[in-house]
């Protein structure tokens, strides 16, 4: 039956079995009955005691030993097989193999492969064409080939450290099965759906109708993978995901560095019929910056892998204010919604005494990579120079307007103001409050939702030139700039057109506040020095790849299939763009497996209505040896059964007591078999 653990190589010798009734009735007639003589004088013999009596028949229990004896050898000569190989439906059709070759095959891919090499080994003893599909390569032409050069390219094949998109395949394999109709499929599953799993179930149905099909599924340990990496305030998380909820209970997360040196461990459980837990860090932020590798230990796949570029890092963010009644209203400062804002993603340091200047010279010598500074008129002083310094070697420098910034005539913003801003909706004023109409497609905020919540009532208005549009990161309906930004040197100047705060509008009370300034604080490294050189994310630029993972999840050098990718990608790794670093040390850029919002499921092969049966976990065990060596033993003992029988034991020893010869016989038996 499929899925049983015991199989024989040799399953028709077990005919045999059949004559042991046989073999029972000639054994009760040995020895023969006596043959009776009349003799007349037999009255004499009645007061003479014989000295030897035969039985009429063999005793039951000898007759069971050797009705068993014959039986063990009978099986012995079956060649039983423990745990044996997956078994098909015929021995003469061409056989077709699809083999899920995708990152959550890594972990158990022996396995695989050692089911794929015994159906290619006896489909050679069988002489049948065996036709090789890794579903992750659904252009390649199919075809069936001779099993030795099937053997051969078997061995070539490696798990693939993406997703694999198995509905791709399928116009091949239908091409493959239609000129042979009498083929059989073996498909060799990974037991994970990702996504489009059911229309490749629905697709093999309709393709495999009136054929044979098999399913090698479950038997082994299910695959784990590692997603949505979290940088946060407390520390450094990262989902532990399993499509199923059987397999391990509980593991360990290793964080390692860019140099391959441990950082941290912690371990992780699976509650209940839970698919999904959490790792946490509790490390300084300082290490936690340092992290470029999270790994499930034990577990050898890319999916069991996430790599953290500097997006992942958690920066330090210099906050300083113009206003002077921030500490009177706290609630309604704009440092309290810019500490709330950034929390989820940065660490915010408020400068609480002092001027202006002093605070932003203080973070300044920080080397802090981002300053925002909330309505803050004219830097004077040293300070001032400090702090274009600071922007010229890479410093992200953010601007938020107020009264201050309207009436001051500062120079180190994106564009030129003009003086005293711009009210909408006010009592003086014919124009009505603006909503937020644009983001630029070629800055960072491209692809955010547009808020329909957001209202400006007042802005710092810029002076219109040919190249204001180029600097503009999002816009008002009116097609005036809410944001805007430009490069000086090697860093940024950041400006919001409105004040931190809900004064001038509401987008401090919207999602998209945080957002935006999420974006924006990934624009910066995390430290700022003559050193920084990187460039900032959100452009066009490309870069190529250095280290990638394998499906094993190992580093090694690019394939010449890699392609690069945008210098801020954010998508899945695919077979034109595998998971693992890309771009020079100082601007690497991290493409993972998997995506934050990426959950495996199990696969469901219930439509289909194919045969299923388990992976074996270990090479077939031949239980000839054993079962001989018992029958071997059962011999023996008969021999010395049959010796105390013929009264051999009594003329050794004198010794005539039968349970204490069956004894001695178990003895000698138990010995030869050890």
């Amino acid at each position: 039956m499929p899925g049983l653990p015991l199989a024989f190589a040799s399953p028709l010798v077990l005919i045999g079995l059949v004559s042991l009734p046989l073999l029972w009735w000639l054994l009760r007639l040995v020895p023969p009955r006596p043959r009776r003589v009349d003799f007349p004088p037999t009255r004499l013999l009645f007061d003479i005691a014989p000295k030897e009596e035969t039985p009429a028949r063999t005793p039951w229990w000898l007759t069971l030993l050797r009705l068993t004896l014959a039986a063990l050898v009978i099986l012995a000569a079956a060649g039983p097989l423990w745990n044996p190989p997956v078994s098909t439906a015929t021995a003469k059709a061409p056989l077709v193999v699809l083999i899920d070759d995708g990152w959550s095959s890594a972990s158990t891919f022996d396995a695989r492969m050692r089911t794929a090499t015994d159906l290619v080994a006896r489909a050679q003893a069988d002489g049948r064409g065996v036709a090789l599909v890794p579903l992750s390569e659904p252009t390649r032409d199919l075809s069936f080939e001779p099993p030795d050069a099937a053997a051969a390219r078997l061995r070539t094949i490696r798990p693939k450290p993406h997703a694999v998109e198995r509905a791709d395949a399928l116009p091949a394999i239908g091409r493959l099965v239609a000129g042979t109709p009498e083929a059989e499929v073996v498909w060799l599953a990974d037991d994970v759906d990702l996504g489009r799993a059911p229309d490749f179930v629905n697709g093999l149905k309709a393709l495999a109708e009136n054929r044979a099909v098999t399913v090698v599924s479950g038997g082994v340990r299910p695959a784990l993978a590692l997603a949505a990496a979290d940088n946060a305030a407390g520390g450094l998380s990262v989902k532990v995901l399993r499509a199923v909820a059987d397999g391990p209970t509980a593991g360990t997360v290793r964080a390692l560095d860019l140099r391959g040196l441990p950082l941290g461990e912690t371990s992780f459980g699976f509650g209940g019929g839970a698919t999904e837990t959490e790792a946490r860090f509790d490390l300084p932020v300082e290490l936690r910056n340092d992290i470029a590798r999270l790994e499930i230990m034990g577990e050898s796949s890319a999916g069991a892998v996430q790599l953290l570029d500097k997006r992942w890092r958690r920066r330090t963010v210099g906050v300083v204010t113009g206003s002077t009644t921030e500490t009177a209203q706290p609630l309604l400062a704009s440092t309290f919604y810019l500490g709330r804002a950034l929390a989820p993603f940065a660490d915010a340091r408020i400068a609480e005494r002092g001027s202006p200047a002093e605070a932003v010279g203080q973070f300044v010598d920080q080397r802090l990579p981002m300053l925002v500074l909330a309505d803050v008129g004219n830097v004077a002083g040293p300070a001032r120079e400090k702090l274009t310094r600071w922007v010229e070697d890479g410093g992200v420098l953010v601007r938020f307007a107020g009264p201050r910034l309207a009436a001051a005539d500062d120079d180190l913003v994106p564009v030129r103001l003009r003086r005293g801003g711009r009210v909408l909706g006010g009592s003086l004023s014919w124009e009505q409050p603006q909503r937020l109409a644009s983001f630029s497609h070629d800055g960072p905020f491209a692809g955010l939702p547009v808020p329909e919540d957001v209202t400006v009532r007042r802005q710092v208005l810029a002076e219109p030139d040919s190249a204001l549009v180029d600097h503009t990161w999002a816009a008002l309906a009116d097609g005036t700039p809410l944001v805007t930004a430009a490069k000086r040197g090697k860093g940024m100047v950041v400006l919001f057109h409105v004040t931190a705060d809900t004064r001038w509008s509401d987008l401090p009370l919207s999602g998209a506040f945080v957002e935006m300034l999420r974006r924006v604080v990934g624009l910066s490294g995390t430290s700022v020095g003559p050193e920084a050189g990187a460039k900032a994310q959100g452009t066009a630029d490309t870069v190529a790849p250095t280290r990638l993972l394998d499906g094993y999840g190992v580093f090694g050098p690019p394939p010449p299939t890699a392609r690069p990718v945008a210098a801020g990608f954010a998508g899945r790794a695919t077979a034109d763009n595998p998971p693992g670093f890309y771009g020079p040390p100082e601007g690497l850029v991290a493409v993972n497996t998997l995506l934050a919002t990426d959950r495996p499921k199990p696969l469901d092969l219930a439509p289909l209505g194919a045969r299923i049966e388990p992976y074996r976990a270990t090479e077939p065990q031949d239980l000839r040896g054993p079962i001989l060596l018992g029958a071997m033993a059962l011999a023996l003992v008969d021999a010395l059964i049959v010796f105390w029988l013929a009264g051999g034991l009594a003329r050794l020893t004198g010794w005539r007591r039968a349970p204490a010869a069956i004894l001695v016989g178990l003895a000698v038996a138990l010995s030869t078999v050890a």
